[in-house]
């Protein structure tokens, strides 16, 4: 594991970008996680410094857990960045774009495996982007050609204004029970909203 941050530090700092948006310090929209620090903390079980981590708007805990000092992350995210983080240095990049990073991700897989690396890629995406096409396209092919990847699906049950089951007619996520190596599934409840931290507008 990279990092030596717990739980409750990546607790606070989301309470401390939460207390920072609603003051009106970021004039940009965050995304806030919580409830699945134990998890996440997990899944960097198995994270190296060398891996790539690719994640989507929501991505602080990513970027403390992968070792960016921590006020370069508040300072980037009081910057208005928080929904498109990039540490070249660490080797993490964000999109705001939905399912931006899943082909980013594959391609860097494709060139690690070419190149006989031993590092890894993993990507991060949510529970409505896991049912999209490119997803399916993106897992598909990096099982079929065994390439160096996992991508991790973290179902918080918050896509924008939709509901994902609800979306698709599903009762449940189509990894729910994942029997793909290179799928990790999780469940969270997140206490703040999609985006925002419930106390403001965020434009």
């Amino acid at each position: 594991m990279i990092t030596k941050f717990n739980e409750n530090d990546l607790i606070s700092f989301e309470e401390r970008i939460a207390e920072a948006f609603n003051s009106g310090l970021i004039r940009a929209p965050v995304h806030l996680y919580s409830g699945n620090e134990s998890a996440i903390l997990g899944v960097f079980q198995d994270i190296r410094e060398e891996d790539w981590v690719m994640c989507s708007w929501r991505s602080h805990y990513q970027c403390l857990l992968k070792g960016v000092p921590e006020e370069l992350l508040f300072e980037e995210i009081l910057s208005g960045r928080s929904i498109s983080l990039c540490f070249p240095k660490h080797r993490i990049f964000s999109s705001a774009i939905v399912g931006g990073t899943l082909p980013i991700a594959t391609g860097l897989a494709i060139s690690i495996k070419k190149k006989g690396g031993s590092n890894r890629v993993h990507c991060f995406i949510g529970d409505m982007t896991a049912e999209s096409g490119i997803a399916y396209e993106c897992i598909k092919y990096s099982t079929n050609f065994d390439l160096p990847i996992r991508f991790i699906v973290e179902d918080n049950k918050k896509s924008v204004c939709s509901d994902t089951f609800e979306s698709w007619g599903m009762e449940h996520s189509s990894f729910s029970y994942p029997s793909n190596k290179k799928v990790v599934y999780y469940e969270y409840e997140l206490k703040y909203p999609h985006a925002g931290a419930g106390k403001r507008v965020q434009f």
